[in-house]
Formats: structure tokens, C-alpha cells, sequence
């Protein structure tokens, strides 16, 4: 097995130099024949430089170069470029270097003097005949070189960079029962090219069954799951679906109303929220009075403390959309406006805003780990403007008795500096939203274009019992983990929430485009699937998630 590496020409309208310059990895089997992993997108990024006047200056890759080091690793170099492709002065004879045990995980880039590399280059940069390889199977491939894998076992390789996708469903061979009901209960369990499986429902044909007499009868079976069909509502960006007392609820930025007030809806599950004849309520409208005029953005329920909030984010007549939260009263009905108390704007604890003058926050949310409450956002300044510094990731930790109060200074966790992130000036780090499972704490958050086909989300992921509120202990994905590679026909999926459904699963809420450019944002649900490692993948298409030809199953039913 070979592994290559490679830049892609740059597409304007679909793949900008923003990602095109990057380091892409392909594999094959006969050295000739290439697949691309990741989707053909990129998974190494040269991080921008941040300038005296603390703005982004973007930074691209070119002539990648993948070798062995002397400590048995893998190592990868290119030249650093400016993202238009001219010639960086900071690093001239200079070199990124990144390395790596698994392709997988990969140490922080390192600049170094090309010099500093003749003790781990196991040959010249400048030996042409090892440089190059063959890659035409993969669009837009420019490539660098290749060489073998050290271990000839691709497995976790592929589960990295490669999607999962449903490779069989099993059933009992058989089983005993007494009643319908129990048939009923029996599902099945998909299972997935990386080993890794879930249990989905099954609707059994118990029409040949007389429960009345012994016997034995053979039935068939639908595999079934919940499938989203994507667009699910025109026009509804930054999406939240939450279930509270049994209900559930759906929020979000209503690009319909030119992002004025939030509209509610409520329905038995989660796919009923999305019926043709769905009544919305109005629950926070424009008002002068309260300084509610604009950019309502980004609302999201959480329980805090026992009782119902919305955190959200709105501006006054000049433009500068901040945070805000609302609590429901007590008693009070989520759908009727009057039952919320008034917005009530987040303050740091000495009681100052969070933002001023130029200065914008928006998109919080709110999570707990163990025992201890946080809110995260997105904070920028100057926004578009030459000194617009781009969208930043903040946390803090806050008392859940009064949630619009910070109790520690906000912490930087994230800034867009990787191609992903900032495509062609967007700048943007935003979105944040957690996910905690026994093991890591997962904040996913968005990067690129919010309302293009470049919109994708990042991963940032800090292992339980470290400090939160240090930056070090926080891994951020070194490319996105959903991008418009990840689904067929969902462009730019990002801003994302996260839900359990009546069967248990974790699903995630995102808005996405129908088309590469000039469609409307609209919602987008798919299921979060966990894999054999327990890591969760957020890229699992319904079509991936279980296949057509897996979807009938047979079972022998012994009448007790």
C-alpha cells in the first residue's frame, strides 16, 4: 500500500485556493491507481499568521513532501504561501513540517529552516525523480509524492478518512414468544464497515401468526429508521430542535422574516415539527421599546437550573447583534409570548458587557460537566472592516442561578486560522454547541461562509476531568468534520444543535443549502453515529445508514 499526498487547483466557485492549498492524502493498493481520502478535501491547513494590528492573514501550502523519520514516523513538509498563492517573506527558506504516528493525529505545524531538516530528511527536497507521483484518478490533484504505508494494516486509516457505511443487518434466527407485543419489541442491529453497530426498529408482517396455537412461522420484516428529507424547512438557519415535558420544540433564525422575531413550533416528535400544516407562535417580537429591533439570531432552549431558557442573540437600531437570555415564567407556556420575561443581556462578572462599540457576541450556548456550568459563544470585533480581527470561540463558567452573569474571565478556545475556517474573508469561528459523552467533552462549531456552500463544522474536544477553561487542553479537527463533501445535495452544512429522538438517538440539527450557490439556508437533520471507538461521526447520510438491500429481514417465530 502507497500513501501519496497532494494540493488541488483551486475552483472559485467550489473549492477556493483557501482549501485547494492545503495537504490532501490519498491510497493505493498498486501504486497507480489512487482513492483520496477525506472526500478529496483537505486534512492538513498551514495556519495564518495573526498581525500587529491582530487581524488573520491567511497562509496556503504548495509542494507537500511525505517521508519516514528517523524516529519511524511519518513526516509531512511544503512550502508556506500567502492564500493567493504568492510568496510568503516570513518563510522564505523555511519549511512547515508536521509528523505523525497514523495519519490520523499530527503534531502541531513547526516553521523550520530548511537547514533543521537534514537530520530527519531521509533524502533532498530537491531530488525531483522522488517528488512526483501519478494522480490523475483525482480531480484537481497537483501532486507531491508518495510512498509505502510503514504498516500495511489500513484500518484505522480508513475509519478516519474514509465515511462508515452500513455492510449488514442482523435478527435472531429465532425466537420464542407468547404475544404480538413481544414480536413487536424485536429489532434489529445494523452493523458498519468499521465493526462499530446500532439497533434500529423493525416492522414485523405478524399477520400469519396465530398467537392462539403453538407453532412455528417464519415472517418478514422493514428495517426501519427516521430519515429527514433535506430541505426540511425553506428558510430556517441555525436550527434548534428540543424536547421539554414530553414535547418537542423547534427554534431558529428566521431568514423569512429578514431575521426579525422567533417563531416556535411544537409537536409530538421531532419529524411531526416539520408538517406542511405546523402552526408557528410568535413568542419575541420586534420592539423599540425593549431595543429589539434586528439580527435576531441564533435562539437556543436550555434547561438551566430546573427552568426553560432561550439564549439568543439580537441588536438595537445600529447594527450589533449581542447575547441575550429568556426565561420562561413560571408555569409559563413556551408558545405564548407573554409567558417569558423580559431579555436580560449577558454581562462578565464585574457587570460589564461582554462586547462594546465595535464589538459583537452572538451564538451562545450553554452545557454542563461535572457539576459545572458553562457558556461558550462567539465574540468579534470590527466586523468587516480592515481590521476585523474574525468570529472567535469563547468559555466561561457561570452559575446556573443566574446564567447571565459570567463567574471567570472568558477564555479564548478557537480563531479561524485555517482555510476551512476562512474562505475567501469570512473569518469565521461560531456556533459552538456541546456534546459530552463518558469520555471527551465535544464542542462543535462552524467556520467559513454561514450563508454559502463553504460553510462546515469543526470539532474541538477536551478529555472529562481536565480544566475547561484552559485553551491547552482543547484538540481542535484538523479539517471540518461535515463539509459540502459530506452529503450529497446538502451545501454548506453548519450551525448546528444537537437532540435526542423518541428512539434514543443523538441527531443533529444544521442548516445547509440545496444548491452550490443562490438557495435559500435551510434546516437539515441527520443522526449522529458513534464508531467502534466511540467517537462521534457527524458525516452519516441516511443512505449510508442503512441501505436499501440490508432493509428486509426474515425471523422464525416459535408460539409458546
Amino acid at each position: 500500500m502507497k500513501i501519496a499526498v497532494y494540493t488541488r487547483m483551486a475552483d472559485p466557485n467550489s473549492y477556493t485556493s483557501y482549501l485547494g492549498n492545503s495537504i490532501h492524502l490519498a491510497i493505493s493498493s498498486d501504486g497507480v491507481h489512487y482513492q483520496a481520502l477525506n472526500q478529496n478535501y483537505g486534512i492538513l491547513f498551514a495556519k495564518a499568521t495573526i498581525s500587529e494590528e491582530d487581524t488573520i492573514q491567511a497562509k496556503g501550502v504548495k509542494n507537500p513532501f511525505i517521508f519516514i523519520t528517523g524516529k519511524g514516523e511519518y513526516g509531512i513538509t511544503a512550502s508556506r504561501i500567502n492564500i493567493d498563492g504568492t510568496k510568503d517573506e516570513d518563510s522564505v527558506g523555511k519549511v512547515l513540517l508536521w509528523t505523525s504516528k497514523d495519519l490520523i493525529h499530527f503534531s502541531e505545524e513547526k516553521l523550520l529552516e530548511s537547514k533543521d531538516l537534514k537530520e530527519i530528511l531521509p533524502i533532498s527536497l530537491n531530488d525531483e525523480k522522488t517528488l512526483w507521483t501519478n494522480l490523475t484518478d483525482i480531480c484537481g490533484a497537483v501532486p507531491g509524492n508518495a510512498i509505502k504505508l510503514m504498516d500495511e494494516s489500513i484500518d484505522d486509516l480508513l475509519l478516519q478518512w474514509v465515511p462508515l457505511e452500513n455492510i449488514s443487518v442482523q435478527v435472531p434466527d429465532t425466537l420464542t414468544v407468547s404475544c404480538r407485543e413481544e414480536v413487536e419489541k424485536v429489532c434489529a442491529l445494523a452493523v458498519y464497515s468499521d465493526g462499530s453497530s446500532v439497533s434500529k426498529k423493525v416492522l414485523w408482517n405478524t399477520d400469519t401468526i396465530d398467537f392462539s396455537k403453538t407453532g412455528t412461522y417464519e415472517i418478514e420484516g422493514r428495517v426501519t429508521q427516521n430519515n429527514y428529507e433535506f430541505p426540511l424547512a425553506v428558510g430556517y438557519a441555525d436550527p434548534d430542535v428540543f424536547k421539554w415535558e414530553g414535547s418537542f420544540y423547534f427554534i431558529a433564525t428566521n431568514d423569512n422574516t429578514d431575521n426579525k422575531g422567533f417563531y416556535v413550533r411544537k409537536a409530538a416528535s421531532a419529524k411531526e415539527l416539520f408538517a406542511s400544516d405546523i402552526e408557528q407562535h410568535l413568542i419575541l417580537d420586534v420592539d423599540p421599546d425593549r431595543h429589539l429591533i434586528q439580527t435576531f439570531w441564533a435562539p437556543e432552549f436550555h434547561v438551566i437550573n430546573e427552568e426553560l431558557y432561550i439564549l439568543f442573540a439580537v441588536g438595537a437600531k445600529e447594527w450589533g447583534p449581542q447575547a441575550h437570555i429568556m426565561k420562561l415564567k413560571k408555569g409559563g407556556d413556551v408558545l405564548k409570548a407573554d409567558d417569558w420575561e423580559d431579555p436580560i443581556r449577558v454581562v462578565k462578572r464585574d457587570g460589564t458587557n461582554l462586547a462594546n462599540g465595535d464589538s459583537i457576541t452572538l451564538d451562545m450556548t450553554y452545557f454542563t460537566v461535572d457539576n459545572i456550568a458553562y457558556l461558550a459563544w462567539s465574540y468579534r470585533i470590527y466586523t468587516m472592516s480592515p481590521k476585523d480581527t474574525g468570529s472567535m470561540i469563547f468559555i466561561a463558567t457561570i452559575d446556573p442561578k443566574k446564567p447571565w452573569i459570567l463567574t471567570s474571565e472568558p477564555i479564548l478556545l478557537s480563531r479561524p486560522l485555517f482555510g476551512w475556517e476562512n474562505n475567501n474573508g469570512t473569518i469565521n469561528n461560531e456556533g459552538p454547541y456541546a456534546l459530552i459523552t463518558d469520555e471527551n467533552v465535544y464542542i462543535t462549531f462552524s467556520g467559513g461562509a454561514a450563508g454559502g456552500y463553504s460553510y462546515v463544522l469543526g470539532l474541538l474536544t477536551a478529555k472529562r476531568g481536565t480544566d475547561l477553561l484552559k485553551t491547552k487542553n482543547w484538540f481542535k479537527s484538523s479539517a471540518p468534520v461535515l463539509s459540502h463533501y459530506s452529503l450529497e445535495g446538502v451545501y454548506g452544512p453548519g450551525h448546528n444543535a444537537f437532540f435526542q429522538d423518541n428512539d434514543g438517538n443523538t441527531m443533529i440539527a444544521y442548516h445547509a443549502q440545496e444548491k452550490l450557490t443562490g438557495s435559500k439556508r435551510c434546516t437539515g437533520i441527520h443522526r449522529v453515529h458513534f464508531d467502534r471507538k466511540q467517537i462521534p461521526r457527524f458525516d452519516m447520510s441516511p443512505e449510508r445508514d442503512l441501505k436499501d438491500e440490508y432493509g428486509k429481514v426474515c425471523i422464525n417465530i416459535i408460539v409458546k
